[in-house]
């Protein structure tokens, strides 16, 4: 890859270069194909919601929605400019979205920390835009919270993984934490993907550290 190329896929576009995008969003089925529940909200009470970056959004669906006490889950995009981005557009580099997985959980069931624990354990954290083999600003790490307390929670536990990632020789964790923006639903045909696809890619790997939060259920 040309130094050229490789740099205007680790840089972020500001609004006015983005893709001008969509008013429209794009299709996807009306409920989950393993968990039997609703692709889209409003979501039933108690139900929260959290949205993870974590490269590849494929491999990182599919780990929450095997995890207890998550309601439903789906692959999108989010953290960028560009209204309901499709696929292509969103790997060109010129929107500004990461790939990412909106998780709805019952914290009665599953305990915040806990995912957190599942979030930071599942990737490494501390490569930018990238995540593994797979380079460009859609695979950079993320968090976007619903409120608040999941603010403090999630920077808190960055910090308490930062410390271990330290003793482990790693560097400073790039993830991006902050309040969740839009959430852009992928095309229908990644959503369950490796349940539809179970020999598909996965390009999931963490360091090996364990982060020293996540307590079960709150």
């Amino acid at each position: 890859m040309k130094l050229f190329e490789l740099r205007k896929k680790h840089a972020l576009p500001d609004a006015q270069s983005a893709l001008p995008g969509r008013d429209t969003p794009l299709a996807v089925a009306e409920r989950h194909q393993v968990l039997d529940a609703p692709m889209r909200g409003p979501f039933p009470a108690p139900m929260q919601q959290v949205v993870f970056g974590m490269g590849c959004f494929w491999g990182v669906e599919r780990l929450f929605w095997q995890r207890e006490g998550v309601f439903t889950t789906a692959a999108g995009y989010a953290g960028g400019h560009t209204p309901n981005p499709g696929y292509d557009e969103v790997c060109s580099g010129r929107t500004g979205h990461t790939e990412v997985v909106l998780v709805v959980f019952d914290p009665a069931r599953v305990a915040f920390d806990d995912l957190l624990r599942i979030f930071w354990e599942g990737h490494n954290p501390t490569q930018g835009m990238r995540q593994g083999n797979d380079m460009g600003t859609q695979y950079r790490s993320a968090i976007y919270v619903s409120d608040e307390t999941q603010l403090t929670a999630a920077k808190d536990s960055m910090a308490a993984y930062q410390s271990q990632l330290d003793d482990s020789g790693y560097d400073g964790i790039t993830t991006d934490i902050d309040m969740a923006g839009p959430f852009y639903y992928a095309e229908d045909y990644h959503q369950q993907y490796l349940h539809k696809n179970p020999a598909g890619y996965c390009g999931l790997g963490g360091t090996g550290v364990t982060c020293p939060i996540g307590l079960g259920v709150a």
